[in-house]
């Protein structure tokens, strides 16, 4: 994969049709808590909240240029590429047929719908997007549309390395590390493309979600390669498989700078963003960010960008976000209890609990005539180190319990 700067440098003139520049932040928060100069490039505050407009922008762009007859465009998506193609569509006055899966939350269609107004048909086809994908692609073909992927496509990638392009020109000094978040590389591929020609001693770090570690295993590969499983918590990054050209910008990575973000504790950051920072970050947006941590020791005195891709959070998502990060923070878990069933036990039991905790989930799961029953206990805290006393008081009383926070399988089914 080549890259053309002077083509992308004309991409990202024309983009100021569109809209402008987005904003590069120096986080004071995060400047001080980790001793650096921390920037945001944010991303998550262009028309549509994410990146995704670029690379839509400019593949339309490049197709009506190549082929100025060209009236319908079409692409499948769930979310951001959805409403970048949207909104594209209603600048340039053309046609846009986006499919999304029939499992897409109403507040993505709506969004889409608003940014092509009559500009675009929505196809809702298919549980999973791979269904989509494929009917998507058998519309184009059937009628003589351009199909406009995500991903991997080299007028995407272009148009994704105006991020790059306006984060030097929004720099008075050098950039020593840029960060970026990994879903099927578009970004991350435009992005060390272009700086790798225009700022030759700038670093990048990459950090995927931990269950979509597509670049990791392409790299280790050597090639793109499908994972067999993948966590879809963080859905604007969660892709099984890295695009082609994509990977060809990304191959020479050092396997080192690749890092993964836990879901839990991406949800942590999350939150702290928006309660401290007021900043609403999709969980794709917020990688970037959440990855600083683990980069301490590397990052301290430098200039560092973290590219927040995207802003596009469901608010009805916030009770997950915020019992995920609970539950990494280490103040809330769940186990079985085995109570006796004779008068008092439950008394007995409220006892034990200290008064910085709080009950958020009792059920029976078992109801008889024998001696004990079990139960299905949520506990919240607000010091991980109660839950140690907590537990010692229970083993004093004779209660057993089984702690289930960290089953996934136990606690997916029972919570």
């Amino acid at each position: 994969m080549h890259l053309n700067i002077q083509s992308a440098t004309e991409a990202c003139q024309e983009m100021r049709h569109l809209f402008p520049q987005t904003p590069l932040q120096r986080n004071e928060y995060l400047s001080n808590l980790y001793q650096a100069d921390i920037y945001l490039k944010r991303e998550d505050l262009t028309p549509v909240r994410s990146y995704k407009i670029r690379g839509a922008f400019n593949a339309m762009r490049r197709g009506l240029i190549r082929d100025p007859a060209l009236n319908r465009f079409v692409c499948a998506s769930a979310g951001n590429h959805a409403q970048g193609v949207a909104f594209a569509c209603q600048y340039f006055g053309v046609t846009g047929v986006i499919f999304m899966p029939v499992t897409t939350p109403k507040q993505k269609i709506d969004k889409t719908r608003i940014f092509g107004g009559d500009m675009i048909d929505i196809h809702l086809v298919g549980d999973y997007f791979e269904e989509t994908l494929t009917a998507a692609k058998s519309f184009s073909a059937k009628n003589a549309a351009r199909f406009l992927p995500p991903f991997d496509d080299a007028d995407v990638i272009e148009g994704q390395a105006s991020v790059a392009i306006e984060m030097l020109d929004q720099s008075d000094q050098p950039i020593d590390m840029v960060i970026l978040p990994v879903g099927g590389g578009g970004l991350s591929a435009g992005v060390t493309s272009y700086l790798t020609a225009a700022s030759p001693d700038t670093a990048f770090r990459f950090v995927e979600p931990q269950g979509a570690k597509s670049l990791a295993a392409a790299v280790k590969s050597g090639k793109p390669v499908s994972l067999k499983a993948v966590d879809n918590f963080v859905d604007g990054a969660a892709v099984a498989r890295i695009g082609d050209l994509n990977f060809a910008a990304l191959a020479d990575v050092n396997p080192d700078h690749i890092l993964a973000s836990p879901e839990n504790r991406l949800c942590e950051t999350m939150s702290q963003l928006l309660n401290l920072e007021g900043i609403v970050l999709e969980p794709a947006g917020a990688l970037s960010v959440d990855i600083l941590q683990d980069l301490r020791d590397q990052i301290k005195g430098k200039r560092v960008v973290c590219v927040t891709s995207g802003g596009n959070f469901d608010f009805e998502r916030l009770p997950e976000v915020k019992e995920r990060a609970m539950r990494f923070g280490g103040l809330k878990k769940y186990f079985l209890l085995r109570l006796p069933q004779r008068p008092g036990a439950l008394k007995e039991f409220l006892g034990i609990l200290g008064p910085d905790d709080d009950i958020s989930r009792f059920e029976y799961l078992k109801k008889s005539t024998r001696n004990f029953g079990t139960v299905l206990i949520g506990i919240e805290t607000k010091h991980k180190d109660n839950f140690s006393a907590i537990f010692d008081r229970l083993e004093n009383s004779g209660m057993g319990y089984e702690d289930i926070t960290d089953n996934e399988t136990l606690s997916q089914f029972l919570v």
